[in-house]
């Protein structure tokens, strides 16, 4: 299996190196709600999908995470999805 998938991810980077991909702007709103926003917006942005609890938990250990990065990173990190 862990073959078969390696040479999957193979075959897609030769054969599609040159495709050039938009970000979806629904993504592109999570991404930035989740880097810059509040953990209660994010929670409500969340609730719309009705995560498990351990799912949410995850989610938001992971946002305080995000928190401790400078914002000057943080806006780098948003520009890099919009090349």
């Amino acid at each position: 299996m862990r073959l078969s998938v390696c040479l999957l991810m193979v075959s897609l980077a030769l054969c599609c190196y040159q495709a050039h991909a938009l970000v979806c702007p629904a993504v592109a709103s999570e991404i930035t709600v989740f880097l810059f926003l509040s953990d209660a917006v994010v929670k409500l942005q969340v609730a719309k999908f009705n995560p498990p609890p351990e799912a949410l938990a995850a989610k938001l250990e992971v946002k305080h995470c995000t928190n401790q990065i400078s914002f000057k990173k943080r806006l780098s990190l948003k520009k890099s999805w919009w090349k």
